[in-house]
């Protein structure tokens, strides 16, 4: 067995679950909950900047309401 050492990484892993869909009214991610300006920023932010978002992401669920409408709610009034 070779004993070489494995580089790891140090900084904060992205939160990003790969469902990319931006609510159209909170302008949030549906899957990781970040704003389009934080996803794109993400590589360029300190540790520091990386943490404060990752403790804000669970306060941001609720905004995201089901929106009401759409095709299943012209066909229930139809």
């Amino acid at each position: 067995m070779n004993d070489v050492p494995v580089w790891k990484r140090s900084e904060i892993a992205s939160p990003c679950v790969r469902i990319c869909v931006v609510h159209p009214e909170a302008r949030i991610c549906t899957g990781c909950f970040r704003t389009t300006d934080e996803i794109a920023r993400w590589s360029k932010m300190s540790n520091e900047e990386r943490n404060e978002i990752m403790e804000a992401l669970p306060g941001r669920a609720p905004m995201l309401r089901k929106r009401r409408g759409g095709r299943a709610a012209r066909i229930a009034r139809g």
